[in-house]
């Protein structure tokens, strides 16, 4: 049952939480506006494009990534003030031990996880779309394309697509190739200067198409000045980028990564990491409670600051734990699973570990 004093440090946590949050975010937002103004100058950019297209879009992302910080700054403060003041003595003395104590901050915790999974699998993929659109149009961003010149897609089993030069601002391909083959080798090529998406129709428009039927006594040449095909390859696969993951819901990222795999596409382990990342994120607001609360539940000298100091140090030793773990991944050193989930699995250890070894 929850109690008055479950109900107290559950209500704590979200107003300071949320107070953490909207000072991070306005600040971030500051800074970036202050950072990018002579770009949405250059370009043209009027301010409900810059708010309302990019900041507002902005922000769902933003709060899942402080999220986690914010929790164990709110953890910390909360139970350290608890811990300074003997409350949490004068509670143990009442026969309340740490592990009931610690009820409230893992309800909260779940709330907090089950909230920010909801959103990073339904909403914030869509903000992002929203977001990459903007920066593409007026912000001078470093490239993030993983493929765009002599790209190879398998389109079947004896079929393979290979394109010289891919537009991906207007989802055009240049100097295509598509080779069909069997057991005796090539029995059909297509090449043409050009291959266009029709988004309407979700096909492929080729022209100056040039068609080579191969047989045993030669092969067989037709021209074709334009021809409409449906394929298995969409623009996503012949312009990937290091954030297309961020922008797909969960169902989408499988499909995705399923489609990589499918067409022969390399570098596949890098949005599996992101994507097994994803799933596993919220799960660090649960394990920053159980640090936060082990380590400022025992009073010690030094106050606030103490506690303050000890969560920076923990918060930047996980998040490098986790930037460290990812390139094993990426390079298929250790699986993407383990790459994206070893990092929350070890400090989850620790969180239990200084959770048991604290004065009940």
């Amino acid at each position: 049952m929850i109690n008055k004093l479950d109900r107290y440090i559950i209500l704590r946590l979200f107003t300071i939480t949320l107070f953490v949050i909207a000072v991070l975010v306005f600040i971030f937002i500051m800074i970036d506006f202050s950072e990018n103004s002579d770009d949405y100058t250059d370009k043209g950019a009027v301010l409900k494009e810059i708010w309302g297209d990019y900041y507002l879009n902005y922000v769902p992302e933003m709060t899942r990534l402080i999220l986690p910080v914010a929790v164990f700054t709110a953890c910390l403060f909360l139970t350290g003030q608890l811990s300074e003041r003997l409350e949490i003595t004068a509670l143990k003395a009442a026969g309340v031990s740490l592990y009931r104590l610690i009820v409230p901050y893992l309800i909260f915790a779940f709330l907090c996880a089950g909230t920010i999974s909801f959103l990073d699998s339904q909403v914030i993929p869509n903000s992002n779309e929203a977001k990459a659109a903007f920066e593409k149009k007026y912000l001078k961003k470093k490239s993030e394309s993983i493929d765009k010149n002599d790209i190879y897609r398998q389109i079947s089993t004896n079929s393979i697509l290979s394109v010289n030069y891919y537009d991906d601002n207007q989802d055009i391909a240049y100097r295509i190739k598509f080779i069909d083959s069997d057991d005796d080798g090539v029995r059909k090529t297509t090449s043409a200067n050009q291959m266009a998406w029709n988004e309407d129709e979700s096909r492929w428009k080729l022209k100056t198409v040039i068609v080579r039927e191969f047989s045993s006594s030669g092969y067989v040449e037709s021209t074709i000045s334009e021809l409409d095909t449906t394929l298995s390859i969409y623009p996503r696969d012949l312009s990937r980028s290091t954030s297309d993951i961020y922008q797909l819901t969960y169902s989408e990222a499988i499909d995705y990564i399923d489609s990589i795999e499918r067409s022969g596409a390399g570098n596949v382990n890098l949005p599996k990491v992101q994507f097994y990342g994803r799933l596993v994120y919220p799960l660090s607001i649960i394990i920053v409670i159980i640090v936060g609360f082990a380590v400022a539940s025992v009073r010690r000298r030094g106050g606030k600051g103490l506690y303050l100091a000890a969560g920076l140090a923990i918060s930047f030793l996980y998040l490098a734990f986790m930037k460290i773990a990812e390139p094993f991944g990426y390079y298929g050193t250790i699986s993407p699973a383990i790459a994206a989930s070893i990092a929350h699995i070890s400090f989850f250890i620790v969180g239990l570990f200084l959770l048991i070894s604290a004065k009940k």
